[in-house]
């Protein structure tokens, strides 16, 4: 047996493992690095966060990625130098941070990274009948895997894509180990760049699972506030919404994209819902609005898209509680939207239940490796975007 091949095995049959989980997600503002002790595997997994950190990119690393997020030309070689170069700013990140922790890489097993997603083309939404549904991420897991000396599982979507889903959201898979609960219908909503949700049913199985993206989170509000308020990335707090008033014909406009109108589960990203979205839905109305209101409108947005997910999607009569995690969550505006819309809902943040959450999506990801390795498939049904399988390519460091 290979010794790359030993060692792996070794660590599968381990009673736990130590996974970092990485996340960089649509908003493009850092790195989440979450170190987890993780015991045992499938319904029977006990997740412990040990340390966490958020390590903001750099102007230069955001720029870069700018350069080629989500834009349908880019420069090839700019691309491909991308990718390995990213995975080297994510392996200095980790060791940064092992040496904050005063953790050696050696006491490591897994490295989980999601990479940072440069385009996503659900079926849905790009016009080429001989392709199917594409997705890619880059910072290559070779590199990362070299550059830290720690095994490295990454690119789990394409995977999911080869089985017959979407590609997102994979959040579902973690949702279901950890969340599930005896008595209580749970509602586990994300609001990242995109928001999305999954619901599980009281001592629900996987195959009752329902998850899906809802529309923007916090992408067109990022994108606006960069545009148009210099030295800001982001409505803090919703102290730009505030002092707007949402405009109806806007909020309108907005909703009326023909991804709303398809049926659930879907995915969707920062291809659809970027500044020129904005830009086309206000010259549609031919009138000037204020940078205010049109922040006031573009978070009401994203909290009646989410709510009518819920809605659409979900029985009429039944009762659940919400938790929330991402980066809206502190978005305090949003949240009362939120709270308004969903009145019926008990809402509240995944720390409720035991899921740090600005780290849960990190946790997941290191929940997807520990599952490669130590798990088996996950069986589910067609309530979701989507499918049970394995995911990830496993990395040596020599």
């Amino acid at each position: 047996m290979h010794p790359n091949i030993q060692h792996l095995y070794q660590i599968a049959i381990q009673p736990s493992r130590r996974i970092i989980g990485l996340m960089s997600g649509t908003s493009m503002d850092g790195l989440d690095i979450a170190l987890c002790t993780i015991t045992g595997s499938g319904k029977q997994t006990i997740v412990q966060l040990d340390a966490f950190i958020t390590i903001p990119y750099n102007q230069d690393i955001k720029d870069k990625l700018l350069s080629v997020c989500s834009r349908q030309t880019v420069s090839l070689e700019q691309l491909c130098l991308l990718h390995p170069w990213i995975a080297l700013q994510h392996a200095g990140m980790i060791l940064n941070a092992l040496k904050q922790w005063g953790i050696k890489p050696s006491d490591i097993d897994l490295i989980a990274s999601h990479g940072q997603t440069i385009y996503h083309a659900p079926k849905s939404l790009h016009p080429h009948d001989e392709f199917a549904t594409a997705t890619l991420q880059i910072g290559d897991g070779d590199h990362l895997s070299v550059a830290t000396g720690i095994i490295t599982i990454s690119d789990f979507r394409q995977k999911h894509i080869a089985a017959g889903g979407e590609g997102a959201p994979l959040a579902v898979y973690g949702d279901y180990l950890l969340c599930t609960h005896t008595t209580e219908n749970r509602i586990l909503l994300n609001i990242g760049g995109i928001s999305n949700f999954t619901f599980l049913k009281a001592d629900g199985r996987l195959d009752q699972l329902f998850s899906t993206d809802t529309g923007p989170g916090n992408t067109l509000m990022d994108a606006y506030v960069r545009n148009n308020f210099e030295g800001l990335s982001y409505d803090m707090d919703g102290a730009i919404a505030k002092k707007g008033k949402v405009n109806e014909p806007l909020l309108a406009s907005l909703k009326s994209d023909s991804f709303f109108k398809l049926g659930y589960p879907k995915t969707i990203g920062p291809e659809l819902f970027n500044l020129e979205y904005i830009i086309q839905s206000q010259m549609a109305l031919g009138e000037t609005i204020s940078h205010e209101d049109v922040m006031a409108t573009l978070n009401r947005f994203t909290a009646e898209t989410i709510a009518e997910a819920v809605y659409d999607s979900l029985p009429s009569d039944i009762n659940y509680a919400l938790y929330i995690s991402g980066g809206g969550m502190h978005n305090t505006v949003l949240m009362q939207h939120i709270r308004q819309l969903l009145p019926m809902a008990k809402v509240s943040s995944t720390l409720e239940i035991g899921l740090e959450p600005d780290a849960k999506e990190a946790i997941l990801f290191a929940l997807l490796a520990n599952e490669a390795v130590a798990g088996t498939p996950l069986h589910a049904g067609q309530n979701t975007t989507k499918v049970a399988t394995t995911m990830g390519k496993i990395s040596f460091p020599n």
